[in-house]
């Protein structure tokens, strides 16, 4: 991993940085059709999450947005930064915060169903027309039932 990546965490009530993710997030969504929230839904659920962020020379590089209790309501990370472990750096540090991990991921979003699935998360249920568009979603969940500590600190080790 480049040794020039910042560390940031935004407070729930902050919209610090939210024009950053929402420009990632439309990145991602151009490039493989994903994240296809809307701006105003985007930037409210933002709002009342805790944002942990990696910046390399002052850009967003990958984000995880989090309630209160520990559901990911958006994970982005710049595809030219995948494969150097941001994306389970933000999972463990919200695992820092909760000893449960839950999220939703569209079915046919296959980057993101390998990603949590190798990280331990399983697949809970399946949820039809669940999002706006009419798309399926996985509902996935990383808990103390699955060792949330030891697999992340595995991961981690890698």
């Amino acid at each position: 991993m480049s040794v020039n990546i910042d560390s940031r965490v935004v407070a729930p009530g902050s919209d610090e940085f939210v024009e950053d993710a929402w420009q990632l997030k439309e990145t991602i969504n151009r490039q493989e059709g994903v994240l296809k929230q809307r701006y105003d839904f985007f930037a409210d659920a933002y709002r009342r999450s805790k944002v942990h962020g990696y910046f390399q020379g002052g850009s967003l590089i990958g984000f995880a947005a989090v309630r209160r209790d520990g559901y990911v309501l958006f994970l982005a990370v710049d595809p030219d930064y995948r494969g150097e472990g941001l994306g389970k750096k933000l999972i463990a540090h919200v695992a820092d915060d909760h000893d449960t991990i839950t999220c939703h991921a569209r079915t046919s979003n296959e980057n993101a169903l390998q990603f949590y699935e190798h990280l331990g998360f399983e697949i809970k249920r399946r949820i039809d027309s669940y999002y706006e568009d009419g798309g399926d979603a996985y509902y996935l969940k990383l808990g103390p039932d699955v060792g949330i500590t030891d697999r992340l600190s595995e991961l981690m080790r890698r």
